[in-house]
């Protein structure tokens, strides 16, 4: 019996074959399409000519995955990435979602996890959108029908993620919420992440949407507490 199609194109970039090959087999299952790389290069470029996901070692030849987020980000690539590496300190996880990465999984990981953590980012990245007018802000304009934004009338990229943490704090509507709500409403209650999580999200909120990120208008810290939107 044949898996179940779901359209979605998942591109592995791993250089350890069994680790790769074990992707293929458990994303395939899944009714995936899977491309694999074997190098930062090679993934580099099949994540330009356009897939679903990136799942991204860190420790590869000729350009380390690290460096393969950056590039996709400065040309404006907004596809999800879920980052791979053995590396476990918590300065790699901060670069790697800095960066604009959606997720980090620590080597050695269990492929259930993997595979949870895979469909979690693609359901985010294809969110039912509601029927709502565009929001303005000052000079940015929210399309949420769309999930673009505009800072004066020039285009933001945001990635699937981003813009969720954004969406999360629009609809509380001036209410302040803690890291821990905006983790559960954006990522889902078994989400294993950390408060720092969502500090580096909103770094990188804030870095495309407020003229001063020390003196930012919009997206407001609430000492002691968390974060809330302010219009």
């Amino acid at each position: 019996m044949s898996p179940p199609s779901n359209n979605k194109t998942v591109l592995v970039v791993e250089d350890d074959p069994s680790i790769a090959m074990g992707l293929e087999m458990n994303l395939s299952a899944e009714g995936y399409s899977v491309q694999l790389a074997a190098d930062g290069e090679q993934g580099l470029e099949l994540a330009r000519q356009g897939v679903d996901l990136v799942v991204l070692d860190v420790m590869l030849p000729k350009l380390n995955g690290f460096e393969v987020v950056r590039t996709l980000r400065q040309e404006g690539s907004s596809v999800p990435v879920i980052m791979l590496s053995a590396r476990g300190a918590e300065m790699d996880k901060v670069m790697g979602l800095e960066l604009g990465a959606e997720d980090y999984i620590t080597k050695p990981f269990g492929l259930a996890e993997l595979m949870a953590r895979v469909k979690a980012v693609l359901r985010r990245d294809a969110i039912a959108r509601r029927p709502q007018s565009s929001r303005r802000y000052g000079d940015i304009d929210i399309d949420v029908d769309a999930r673009e934004v505009t800072r004066a009338g020039t285009r933001v990229e945001l990635t699937a993620t981003e813009f969720d943490v954004l969406l999360c704090l629009i609809r509380a509507e001036g209410k302040v919420l803690s890291r821990e709500q905006i983790q559960t409403r954006v990522w889902g209650p078994s989400h294993h992440g950390t408060p720092r999580t969502i500090d580096n999200f909103i770094l990188q909120l804030r870095s495309k949407l407020e003229d001063d990120t020390q003196s930012p208008k919009h997206l407001l810290t609430v000492r002691g507490v968390g974060y809330r939107f302010g219009a």
